[in-house]
């Protein structure tokens, strides 16, 4: 609070005028949270189940093994239901009194909800803890490349509306060729350089001809599909000995750190491609806020005209840039076909490019964060999958919509008003 006194013709006058500061309460998060806290209440005691669930936190291969946990479904719905409420009311507090609720608080709402509803969903049931979370990784690996490839091309200012292309064209090119040398490494190198071909399309239109990103990332994505099936139809079905065989890449577990419980299965017995993902991930965060590079990458993206005027070429930094997000995502297409599917099928990306387009607003345009954003729709959909195997009472449509699901409302309900790189989407024109 602070005074100052007015003035009436220059005369200071005896009654102060007392400015102060308005309290700004955001009551989004309260209110999300109380409303999770209602559901569960719907879900868990009025959709109740008894019996119990067991956890298992080993695989049959483990050196080291850990028993079972057996959650008596009544006891732990009940409790955290209580915890949930807790957490609101906490939350509410915060807002009342004009803080932000913590993220570590929404951290463990979300996964005290998360453990209620698989001990409710998999009652008299066992869920394998270690396959959930390894279905997890596998289904995000894509994602992941996808994403690092948009997070990429919007800091540097262009929407990369395409990534479900440039996975798409990543996966055919890497089946093609890696069945005709039956060596995945080359099938690799084809996807990375279909990736940067589709990169190449979306540059020289948006920023040479300044046509619209978003649409030319939406025609591109339909022309990789047409041209993808077509070829599946026409060339690769008729011939599939021979141009549709890849070899997949085995699987290599590291020594001492892949016998680690729980964590060794899930990250240290994958194959090159998930390795490699580890190292991009770590290479894109540290050379985009810690490099030379990474400077003049962001300063495109948020000021182009301050960037021309210290010297660089906004465009050319632009389409380079452009098209190595390009060869990032086609290089992440390729584990559809090297590293779980082992063969091409029509669409067989199913909507990754636009989830991890999804992880990316979500994770802020932060290569971490994206990464995190990422593994959580990947956990959604390997999710609808393990609960289907085990006969779980939620409809296999609603769990279908699920990883979808938590895309919208976490881009629309967490993330809510944040602000991307401000020259994101802005053709730029030299004055």
């Amino acid at each position: 609070m602070s005074t100052v006194e007015s003035t009436t013709h220059g005369v200071p006058s005896a009654a102060p005028i007392v400015l102060e500061r308005a309290a700004v309460r955001n009551w989004k998060p309260p209110i999300g949270l109380g409303a999770f806290a209602i559901i569960a209440v719907l879900i868990f005691v009025i959709g109740g189940r008894g019996g119990t669930t067991t956890f298992k936190l080993s695989t049959d291969s483990d050196l080291i093994q850990l028993p079972p946990i057996f959650a008596p479904v009544t006891v732990v719905t009940t409790v955290v239901i209580v915890l949930l409420f807790l957490g609101a009311i906490a939350s509410a507090y915060l807002s009342f009194t004009a803080r932000k609720t913590p993220l570590w608080l929404t951290a463990v709402f979300a996964l005290l909800f998360l453990a209620a509803f698989l001990t409710w969903a998999a009652a008299d049931a066992t869920i394998p803890i270690p396959g959930l979370l390894v279905g997890t990784v596998g289904l995000s690996v894509p994602l992941i490349f996808g994403a690092l490839g948009g997070v990429i091309s919007e800091r540097v200012g262009v929407v990369n509306v395409a990534i479900e292309g440039q996975l798409l064209a990543g996966a055919f090119a890497s089946a093609v060729v890696a069945s005709v040398t039956q060596q995945p490494v080359a099938g690799l190198l084809a996807a990375t350089i279909a990736g940067v071909l589709v990169s190449f399309v979306l540059a020289a239109f948006s920023i040479k001809y300044i046509v619209d990103q978003v649409i030319v990332g939406v025609v591109l994505n339909v022309l990789v599909v047409g041209l993808t099936s077509f070829l599946f139809s026409k060339v690769l079905a008729p011939n599939a000995a021979v141009l549709n065989s890849p070899p997949r890449f085995e699987r290599i577990p590291i020594p001492v750190l892949g016998e680690i419980p729980i964590l060794g299965p899930v990250l240290f017995r994958q194959t090159i491609i998930v390795y490699i993902m580890y190292i991009a991930v770590a290479v894109v965060w540290f050379a985009l806020f810690k490099t030379k590079w990474g400077l003049r990458l962001r300063s495109v993206g948020e000021h182009p005209q301050a960037a021309d005027t210290v010297g660089i070429n906004v465009n050319r930094t632009r389409f380079w840039n452009v098209s190595l997000a390009g060869a990032i995502a086609g290089f992440g297409g390729a584990y559809f076909t090297l590293g779980s599917v082992g063969g091409f099928n029509k669409e067989m990306t199913a909507g990754a490019g636009f989830i991890a387009l999804a992880a990316v607003i979500f994770g802020r345009w932060d290569p971490i964060r994206a990464t995190l954003a990422a593994l959580l729709f990947g956990f959604a959909s390997n999710l609808q999958s393990v609960l289907s195997i085990i006969g779980s009472p939620v409809p296999s449509e609603f769990m279908l919509m699920l990883p979808y699901l938590v895309t919208i409302f976490a881009v629309a309900g967490l993330v809510g008003q944040v602000r991307g790189p401000a020259a994101s989407g802005k053709p730029y024109i030299k004055s």
